[in-house]
């Protein structure tokens, strides 16, 4: 089905071993979900935040990011703008208006969004993967870009295949003479159904231009890859890692703020963006608890971070830039 080196015939395949779940850990597991008593959702609602009433055309020499939410992005770079992993659902999950449900709305709606130049997809779980947001980004005939096999799902929603490049990991597309897209490495799995477990890739980004250099992490855990990436494309001037939805039976495939931080550092960056927190009740940790833990060890690493006000495009800074928008005002 795939000559790529990371499909075994059968399913894709990370680059070290990998477990999903530590097994033997599912009842106990559970068993926290329903004694857990950390404040997992915010207690009182969020926004709403302070966002341009529009976008002015691209500026070429400035890296600036808006956050949307959770892996949701709109980047500006080398005078383009792209989408990450959009999600604009109220609910993350197969089934509508069931699942875990977003702690704001997104603070700025499609119709909102400037032209685009591309979207950059991950892989093709829901939380990454939002189908209603991709049909409707689909009818503006904005690229995609995406891991081998996700291109699968986008034709089946009715997104052209001529608006979508598939890659295996280290594959570039050159979008210009100053623009290029990579996609590296990341330890993950994918699957949107009971029985397609990993049958498409999942992927992290490089995107590198004459000026600036970026990495966006998708979902990952931590592993020799980050070093490797590193090396080969870095060093980065921002790096968008996840610091959500993590518990110790799952540190294979999700860092959470220590590990994250690692990473970091493994990849030569120069500003962490958190990312993949503070937007859906994933996990058990109390939903504040990765940006506390985060800010906790980055002053201790002298880590600068970038923590802008969802929906607010911000502009690399040179110093931390820490809003502070999920505490009480």
């Amino acid at each position: 089905m795939y000559t790529s080196p990371n499909f075994n015939g059968k399913k894709f395949v990370n680059t070290v071993p990998t477990v999903v779940s530590r097994p033997g850990t599912t009842w106990n597991t559970l068993w926290q979900y329903l004694t857990n008593k950390e404040q997992k959702k915010p207690a009182q609602p969020l926004g709403p935040f302070p966002v341009p009433a529009s976008f002015p055309p691209a500026n070429p020499d400035v890296l600036s990011i808006t956050w949307i939410g959770h892996s949701t992005l709109l980047l500006e770079i080398e005078g383009k703008r792209f989408l990450t992993d959009p999600v604009w659902s109220t609910h993350s999950g197969p089934i509508p208006f069931v699942g875990p449900t977003r702690f704001f709305p997104p603070p700025l709606t499609l119709e909102q969004l400037p032209p685009l130049d591309g979207i950059i997809l991950s892989h093709d779980h829901y939380d990454h993967l939002d189908r209603p947001t991709i049909k409707k980004l689909g009818q503006q005939q904005v690229p995609f870009y995406c891991p081998l096999g996700v291109d699968q799902h986008l034709v089946r929603w009715g997104i052209a295949p001529e608006q979508i490049t598939t890659h295996d990991w280290w594959d570039e597309t050159v979008l210009d003479s100053n623009l290029t897209l990579t996609a590296t490495p990341a330890r993950h799995f994918s699957g949107r159904r009971l029985f397609d477990r990993d049958h498409t890739l999942w992927c992290s980004w490089v995107i590198a231009g004459s000026q600036h250099r970026v990495y966006f992490g998708g979902d990952s855990g931590l592993f020799q890859g980050f070093d490797t990436i590193g090396e080969k494309l870095g060093p980065f001037d921002v790096t968008m890692l996840e610091i959500g939805a993590y518990h110790p039976n799952w540190g294979d495939i999700h860092m959470g703020p220590v590990s994250a931080i690692r990473a970091h550092e493994a990849l030569k960056g120069n500003i962490m963006m958190p990312i993949h927190w503070g937007t859906f009740d994933l996990a058990l940790h109390a939903w504040t608890e990765p940006v506390e833990t985060l800010l906790k060890v980055a002053q201790e690493k002298g880590i600068t971070l970038m923590l802008p006000v969802p929906g607010v495009p911000t502009p690399l800074p040179e110093s931390n830039h820490i809003s502070y928008w999920w505490q009480p005002s």
